[in-house]
Protein backbone atom coordinates (compact mmCIF):
# COMPACT_ATOMS: atom_id res chain seq x y z
CA UNK A 1 0.00 0.00 0.00
CA UNK A 2 1.39 3.45 -1.15
CA UNK A 3 -0.29 5.26 1.66
CA UNK A 4 -1.23 3.62 4.96
CA UNK A 5 -4.43 4.61 6.85
CA UNK A 6 -3.23 4.34 10.38
CA UNK A 7 -4.83 5.32 13.59
CA UNK A 8 -3.97 6.02 16.74
CA UNK A 9 -6.04 6.24 20.83
CA UNK A 10 -5.10 6.98 24.18
CA UNK A 11 -2.78 8.94 26.38
CA UNK A 12 -2.05 12.97 25.22
CA UNK A 13 -0.42 15.89 27.00
CA UNK A 14 0.84 18.80 27.03
CA UNK A 15 4.77 18.82 28.14
CA UNK A 16 5.50 21.72 30.22
CA UNK A 17 9.59 22.65 30.43
CA UNK A 18 9.57 25.21 33.55
CA UNK A 19 12.64 26.97 32.56
CA UNK A 20 11.24 27.79 29.50
CA UNK A 21 8.10 28.27 30.15
CA UNK A 22 6.97 26.64 26.91
CA UNK A 23 4.43 23.84 26.55
CA UNK A 24 4.61 20.79 23.55
CA UNK A 25 1.95 18.65 22.80
CA UNK A 26 2.60 14.96 23.19
CA UNK A 27 2.06 11.76 24.33
CA UNK A 28 3.03 8.50 23.10
CA UNK A 29 -0.09 7.37 20.44
CA UNK A 30 -0.55 11.26 19.60
CA UNK A 31 3.13 11.60 18.93
CA UNK A 32 2.86 8.52 16.31
CA UNK A 33 -0.36 10.07 14.83
CA UNK A 34 2.02 12.65 13.91
CA UNK A 35 4.87 11.45 12.54
CA UNK A 36 2.99 8.81 10.99
CA UNK A 37 1.68 11.54 8.80
CA UNK A 38 4.79 13.43 8.52
CA UNK A 39 6.29 9.48 6.80
CA UNK A 40 3.41 9.76 4.41
CA UNK A 41 0.77 8.02 6.37
CA UNK A 42 -2.62 9.08 6.23
CA UNK A 43 -2.98 9.23 10.14
CA UNK A 44 -5.94 10.02 12.69
CA UNK A 45 -5.97 10.51 16.16
CA UNK A 46 -8.46 9.50 18.56
CA UNK A 47 -8.70 10.91 21.93
CA UNK A 48 -10.24 13.18 24.83
CA UNK A 49 -8.64 16.69 25.57
CA UNK A 50 -10.25 19.53 27.60
CA UNK A 51 -11.40 22.78 26.22
CA UNK A 52 -8.90 24.43 27.57
CA UNK A 53 -6.15 26.31 26.28
CA UNK A 54 -3.70 22.93 26.75
CA UNK A 55 -6.15 21.18 24.32
CA UNK A 56 -6.56 24.19 21.94
CA UNK A 57 -2.97 23.61 22.06
CA UNK A 58 -2.56 19.99 21.25
CA UNK A 59 -6.04 20.51 18.30
CA UNK A 60 -3.86 23.05 16.44
CA UNK A 61 -1.23 20.64 16.31
CA UNK A 62 -2.75 17.88 15.25
CA UNK A 63 -4.74 20.26 12.57
CA UNK A 64 -1.65 21.63 11.59
CA UNK A 65 0.44 18.25 10.70
CA UNK A 66 -2.19 17.29 8.82
CA UNK A 67 -3.88 14.01 11.35
CA UNK A 68 -7.41 13.86 11.48
CA UNK A 69 -9.09 15.25 14.93
CA UNK A 70 -12.59 13.84 13.67
CA UNK A 71 -12.43 11.06 16.81
CA UNK A 72 -11.10 14.22 19.13
CA UNK A 73 -13.56 14.83 21.77
CA UNK A 74 -13.45 18.37 24.08
CA UNK A 75 -14.60 17.87 27.70
CA UNK A 76 -15.20 20.05 30.88
CA UNK A 77 -11.86 19.83 32.80
CA UNK A 78 -8.58 20.18 32.32
CA UNK A 79 -6.22 18.57 29.60
CA UNK A 80 -3.04 16.08 30.52
CA UNK A 81 -0.16 17.74 31.38
CA UNK A 82 3.23 16.46 32.58
CA UNK A 83 5.55 19.55 34.29
CA UNK A 84 9.20 19.58 33.04
CA UNK A 85 12.47 20.60 34.82
CA UNK A 86 16.59 19.95 34.74
CA UNK A 87 19.06 18.87 37.05
CA UNK A 88 22.56 20.12 37.35
CA UNK A 89 23.85 18.04 34.91
CA UNK A 90 21.21 18.96 32.57
CA UNK A 91 19.04 15.47 32.88
CA UNK A 92 15.27 15.70 32.69
CA UNK A 93 13.44 15.67 35.86
CA UNK A 94 9.59 14.62 35.87
CA UNK A 95 8.07 17.22 38.03
CA UNK A 96 4.15 16.65 38.50
CA UNK A 97 1.89 15.28 36.52
CA UNK A 98 -2.04 15.00 35.64
CA UNK A 99 -3.89 12.55 33.74
CA UNK A 100 -6.35 15.37 33.72
CA UNK A 101 -9.17 14.04 30.86
CA UNK A 102 -7.37 11.58 28.60
CA UNK A 103 -8.82 8.64 29.80
CA UNK A 104 -11.33 7.87 27.33
CA UNK A 105 -13.62 4.82 26.57
CA UNK A 106 -13.88 4.93 22.99
CA UNK A 107 -17.40 4.54 21.28
CA UNK A 108 -19.38 2.17 18.96
CA UNK A 109 -18.88 4.65 16.47
CA UNK A 110 -14.94 4.43 17.19
CA UNK A 111 -14.46 1.14 16.91
CA UNK A 112 -16.97 0.80 13.58
CA UNK A 113 -14.40 3.38 12.06
CA UNK A 114 -11.12 1.06 12.73
CA UNK A 115 -12.37 -1.26 9.61
CA UNK A 116 -11.20 1.55 7.20
CA UNK A 117 -7.75 1.46 8.65
CA UNK A 118 -4.40 -0.60 8.17
CA UNK A 119 -3.83 -0.43 11.97
CA UNK A 120 -4.21 1.27 15.06
CA UNK A 121 -1.57 2.01 17.60
CA UNK A 122 -2.23 2.22 21.39
CA UNK A 123 -0.09 1.58 24.41
CA UNK A 124 0.71 1.15 27.66
CA UNK A 125 -0.08 4.31 28.68
CA UNK A 126 -2.99 4.77 26.85
CA UNK A 127 -5.21 3.08 29.85
CA UNK A 128 -7.39 1.11 27.23
CA UNK A 129 -6.22 -2.69 27.70
CA UNK A 130 -9.87 -3.26 28.22
CA UNK A 131 -10.41 -2.34 24.41
CA UNK A 132 -7.82 -4.34 23.18
CA UNK A 133 -9.78 -7.48 21.93
CA UNK A 134 -12.27 -5.25 20.31
CA UNK A 135 -9.45 -3.33 18.26
CA UNK A 136 -8.01 -6.42 17.36
CA UNK A 137 -11.15 -7.57 15.98
CA UNK A 138 -11.51 -4.79 13.56
CA UNK A 139 -8.22 -3.98 12.41
CA UNK A 140 -3.82 -4.75 13.07
CA UNK A 141 -2.88 -3.44 16.48
CA UNK A 142 0.23 -1.87 16.91
CA UNK A 143 0.97 -1.90 21.07
CA UNK A 144 3.72 0.05 22.56
CA UNK A 145 4.66 -1.50 25.98
CA UNK A 146 7.72 1.15 27.04
CA UNK A 147 9.53 0.06 29.68
CA UNK A 148 6.52 -1.86 31.54
CA UNK A 149 8.23 -5.95 30.81
CA UNK A 150 5.82 -7.62 32.49
CA UNK A 151 5.97 -11.14 30.91
CA UNK A 152 2.05 -12.05 31.62
CA UNK A 153 1.00 -8.62 30.13
CA UNK A 154 3.68 -9.16 27.03
CA UNK A 155 1.76 -12.46 26.38
CA UNK A 156 -1.50 -11.50 27.24
CA UNK A 157 -1.30 -8.62 24.73
CA UNK A 158 1.25 -9.73 22.21
CA UNK A 159 -1.12 -12.34 20.56
CA UNK A 160 -3.58 -10.02 19.93
CA UNK A 161 -0.94 -7.79 17.62
CA UNK A 162 0.95 -6.82 14.25
CA UNK A 163 3.39 -4.92 16.11
CA UNK A 164 4.49 -4.79 19.47
CA UNK A 165 7.44 -2.16 20.95
CA UNK A 166 9.57 -2.79 23.91
CA UNK A 167 12.05 -0.06 25.20
CA UNK A 168 15.18 -1.48 26.63
CA UNK A 169 17.41 1.41 27.08
CA UNK A 170 19.72 0.40 30.12
CA UNK A 171 19.20 -3.26 30.32
CA UNK A 172 22.25 -5.43 29.93
CA UNK A 173 22.59 -7.83 26.68
CA UNK A 174 21.28 -10.61 28.67
CA UNK A 175 18.50 -8.60 29.69
CA UNK A 176 17.90 -7.50 26.36
CA UNK A 177 17.50 -11.04 24.66
CA UNK A 178 15.30 -12.09 27.44
CA UNK A 179 12.83 -9.14 26.61
CA UNK A 180 13.03 -9.62 22.59
CA UNK A 181 12.25 -13.60 23.45
CA UNK A 182 9.69 -12.54 25.11
CA UNK A 183 8.22 -10.59 22.67
CA UNK A 184 8.72 -12.88 19.56
CA UNK A 185 7.14 -16.17 21.74
CA UNK A 186 4.15 -13.89 22.79
CA UNK A 187 2.89 -14.91 19.08
CA UNK A 188 2.85 -11.06 17.75
CA UNK A 189 3.69 -10.87 13.93
CA UNK A 190 6.38 -8.14 14.23
CA UNK A 191 8.87 -7.33 18.04
CA UNK A 192 10.45 -4.31 18.04
CA UNK A 193 13.16 -3.71 20.80
CA UNK A 194 14.57 -0.55 21.16
CA UNK A 195 17.95 -0.15 23.14
CA UNK A 196 18.43 3.51 22.87
CA UNK A 197 22.48 4.71 22.08
CA UNK A 198 23.10 0.72 21.54
CA UNK A 199 20.20 0.72 18.17
CA UNK A 200 17.33 -1.48 17.92
CA UNK A 201 16.13 -4.97 16.72
CA UNK A 202 13.23 -6.24 14.75
CA UNK A 203 12.22 -9.66 14.41
CA UNK A 204 9.26 -11.62 12.90
CA UNK A 205 8.39 -14.08 15.43
CA UNK A 206 11.94 -15.32 15.85
CA UNK A 207 12.53 -16.37 12.56
CA UNK A 208 14.64 -13.78 11.22
CA UNK A 209 15.88 -10.27 13.14
CA UNK A 210 17.19 -7.09 11.58
CA UNK A 211 19.57 -5.02 13.28
CA UNK A 212 19.94 -1.05 13.10
CA UNK A 213 22.62 0.95 14.39
CA UNK A 214 21.48 4.10 16.36
CA UNK A 215 22.07 7.33 14.14
CA UNK A 216 24.53 9.64 15.82
CA UNK A 217 22.99 12.83 16.24
CA UNK A 218 24.46 16.90 17.00
CA UNK A 219 23.37 18.99 18.95
CA UNK A 220 20.92 16.46 20.92
CA UNK A 221 19.11 18.67 23.47
CA UNK A 222 16.06 16.55 24.00
CA UNK A 223 15.35 12.69 23.38
CA UNK A 224 11.60 13.04 23.94
CA UNK A 225 9.54 11.90 21.74
CA UNK A 226 12.70 9.79 19.72
CA UNK A 227 10.66 6.46 21.00
CA UNK A 228 7.78 7.32 18.92
CA UNK A 229 9.55 8.37 15.94
CA UNK A 230 11.29 5.04 15.39
CA UNK A 231 7.85 3.33 16.31
CA UNK A 232 6.23 5.45 13.59
CA UNK A 233 8.60 5.06 10.88
CA UNK A 234 8.62 1.22 11.21
CA UNK A 235 4.75 0.85 11.28
CA UNK A 236 4.65 2.85 8.31
CA UNK A 237 7.30 1.14 7.10
CA UNK A 238 5.89 -2.86 7.67
CA UNK A 239 2.22 -1.52 6.38
CA UNK A 240 4.28 -0.54 2.97
CA UNK A 241 6.01 -3.65 2.73
CA UNK A 242 9.04 -1.97 2.70
CA UNK A 243 12.72 -3.52 2.88
CA UNK A 244 13.07 -3.63 6.93
CA UNK A 245 17.22 -2.72 6.43
CA UNK A 246 15.81 0.23 4.94
CA UNK A 247 13.31 1.38 6.86
CA UNK A 248 14.92 0.81 10.33
CA UNK A 249 18.04 3.02 8.77
CA UNK A 250 15.37 5.78 8.06
CA UNK A 251 13.94 5.45 11.51
CA UNK A 252 17.37 5.72 13.33
CA UNK A 253 18.10 9.06 11.35
CA UNK A 254 14.38 10.77 12.21
CA UNK A 255 14.97 9.85 15.74
CA UNK A 256 17.95 11.27 16.16
CA UNK A 257 16.64 14.37 14.19
CA UNK A 258 13.58 14.36 17.03
CA UNK A 259 16.44 14.78 19.68
CA UNK A 260 17.76 17.50 18.01
CA UNK A 261 14.67 19.88 19.13
CA UNK A 262 12.73 20.63 22.88
CA UNK A 263 9.49 18.78 22.69
CA UNK A 264 8.18 15.73 20.81
CA UNK A 265 7.50 17.34 17.65
CA UNK A 266 7.65 21.07 18.64
CA UNK A 267 4.63 23.06 18.56
CA UNK A 268 5.72 24.82 21.54
CA UNK A 269 3.15 27.62 23.20
CA UNK A 270 3.04 29.31 26.58
CA UNK A 271 2.61 27.27 29.60
CA UNK A 272 -1.25 28.12 30.51
CA UNK A 273 -2.25 29.51 33.57
CA UNK A 274 -2.26 26.97 36.53
CA UNK A 275 -0.08 24.41 34.79
CA UNK A 276 2.67 23.76 37.36
CA UNK A 277 1.75 24.98 40.31
CA UNK A 278 1.83 21.47 42.29
CA UNK A 279 5.91 20.50 42.60
CA UNK A 280 4.62 16.77 43.43
CA UNK A 281 4.00 14.11 41.19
Amino acid sequence: MTQPHIATAGDNVVDCYREMGTMFPGGNTLNVSVFAARFGASSAYLGQIAADAAGDAISAALHDEGVDTSGLRRVPGSTAHCVIAHDAHGDRVFVSSDLGVSVFTPSSEDLARLKGFDAIHVGASSQLDAWIPAFAAETRLSYDFGTRHNAEHIRHVGRLCYLIVLSAGGLDDAAFESLLEQGEGSGATWTLVTRGTEGAVLSNGGRRRWKSRAHRADGVIDTLGAGDTFCARVLVGLLRDEDPSQFLAEAATAAAQTCTQFGAFGHGVPIASGIGASTTC
